[in-house]
C-alpha cells in the first residue's frame, strides 16, 4: 500500500478525493500525512477529524529555515511515496521535487498547456478560459517540476462548455471533473 503526503493551502478538495478513494479500496494507498502553509487552512480541520497527522509549514513559525528542507524531511519521517499538491499555493523548490522526483501530482484545472503559468489558479483560470471563448476545458494531471504546470501529463479529462457558461458553473463542473481524474491518475501511477 502506498503512502501518499498532502499539500494544501486551503480546503484541499483532491485529499477528500483521495481519502475517501482509500477508504473505498478503489485506491491501494493511505494519506499518511497533511502539510500546509496556512494556518487557517481548512483542510488541517479536515485532517484532524480523520486522525491524519497535519502541520502547519511556513515562515512564521520557521522564520530561518528553508521551509522546503523541513516539507522535504518531514515526508521522509512519514515514509511518503508520493505528493499531491491540492490547491497548494507554494511554488516548490528543488531540494523537495528532485527527492521526490515524479513522484509529486498536482491537478491543474484547466487543458495544459493553455491557461497555465504563474498566476493561473482556481477562478483566474476559468475566466481566462470563458473569456478566450474556448469551447472545450477540462483538467490536467501532471506531475510536478520547478516550473509551474509544465511536468509530464498523466492524464487529461475534457469537457464542452455551455452556451451560456458561467466562471461559477464551470469550476463547479470542472472540479466534478477532477475527482475522478485524481483518482483515476493516482490508479494509474500507483499500478
Amino acid at each position: 500500500m502506498k503512502r501518499v503526503g498532502i499539500l494544501a493551502s486551503h480546503n484541499g478538495s483532491g485529499f477528500e478525493t483521495i481519502y475517501k478513494a482509500c477508504e473505498e479500496k478503489s485506491l491501494d494507498a493511505q494519506v499518511v500525512l497533511v502539510i500546509s502553509n496556512n494556518s487557517e487552512a481548512n483542510v488541517l480541520e479536515k485532517a484532524f477529524q480523520k486522525n491524519i497527522p497535519n502541520y502547519v509549514i511556513n515562515a512564521k513559525i520557521y522564520p530561518n529555515e528553508s521551509l522546503d528542507e523541513r516539507i522535504t524531511l518531514m515526508m521522509k519521517e512519514f515514509k511518503v511515496d508520493y505528493i499531491f499538491l491540492s490547491g497548494y499555493m507554494k511554488k516548490l523548490e528543488t531540494n523537495l521535487i528532485k527527492t521526490f522526483e515524479n513522484r509529486i501530482i498536482n491537478s491543474h484545472p484547466a487543458l495544459l498547456p493553455k491557461f497555465g503559468g504563474k498566476g493561473m489558479y482556481g477562478t483566474n483560470v476559468h475566466k481566462a478560459v470563458i473569456e478566450a471563448k474556448e469551447k472545450i476545458s477540462g483538467c490536467t494531471i501532471h506531475f510536478v517540476n520547478e516550473n509551474y504546470d509544465e511536468g509530464e501529463y498523466i492524464l487529461q479529462k475534457k469537457l464542452t462548455l455551455d452556451e451560456n457558461e458561467s466562471v461559477e458553473s464551470l469550476e463547479k463542473r470542472i472540479k466534478e471533473l477532477e475527482s475522478k481524474a485524481i483518482v483515476e491518475a493516482l490508479q494509474k501511477v500507483i499500478n
